[in-house]
């Protein structure tokens, strides 16, 4: 005779829209004062429990979370990149469509002022990520990528400027043109104001794309 067994059935995972949303704050909260701290302090000066204050949460929430600085780091970068922590690539973004209407003209600027946006953002905390990647392989890793995916949304953007696909020559000047350490060295450096930086890399950029520098 077969002995019935009392097998009990897992409870039910219960979805609470709620803490979900305490969550989603509790995360964008980490990473903007992430995206603050270590803007202003670096990589090595900027430790989770200043990041635990300035969020209002705990240390082992941003382990929990994140699982450590590095990771961290990395996901206040991305955010800073692109503005929110949304998983949508930044080529397939309705902000980024905008560089494929109306006259090339307007679609220059537009791209010009687009890229600008982004370094207004991301080159404080980049600067962290590079100090970072002297000793940490996740964000030396991760610094690799950004000049990767850097050079690719430059070739995605001009195949909107131009309406078609742009010769790798041109990718190449304009990958080097508009640059974050470019940037750096007019707005930091010598102090430009953005509009001016703007209508400066706008202006470069036009002789940029006239003809592949090969020819």
């Amino acid at each position: 005779m077969a002995v019935a067994r009392n097998v009990q059935e897992p409870a039910p995972r219960y979805h609470s829209p709620l803490r979900a949303r305490q969550a989603a704050q509790t995360r964008e909260a980490i990473i903007g004062a992430a995206i603050k701290l270590f803007a202003e302090r670096g990589w090595a000066a900027t430790t989770l429990p200043m990041i635990a204050s300035e969020a209002g949460t705990a240390v082992d929430t941003i382990y929990s979370t994140f699982g450590s600085k590095s990771e961290l780091l990395i996901a206040a970068v991305d955010v800073a990149i692109v503005g929110d922590d949304e998983a949508a690539p930044m080529v397939d973004r309705p902000d980024f469509a905008l560089l494929g209407k109306g006259p090339r003209s307007e679609r220059l600027r537009a791209g010009v002022r687009f890229t600008l946006g982004v370094y207004e953002r991301s080159v404080p905390i980049l600067k962290a990520l590079q100090e970072a990647a002297a000793s940490d392989t996740a964000a030396r890793a991760r610094l690799t990528q950004y000049d990767d995916d850097r050079r690719n949304v430059t070739a995605a953007g001009l195949a909107l400027i131009l309406g078609d696909t742009p010769p790798d020559e041109t990718v190449d000047a304009m990958w080097a043109l508009v640059s974050p350490e470019i940037f750096t060295y007019l707005t930091e450096g010598r102090s430009w104001p953005i509009s001016r930086a703007e209508t400066w890399f706008v202006h470069m950029s036009r002789s940029a794309i006239a003809k592949p520098t090969g020819a």
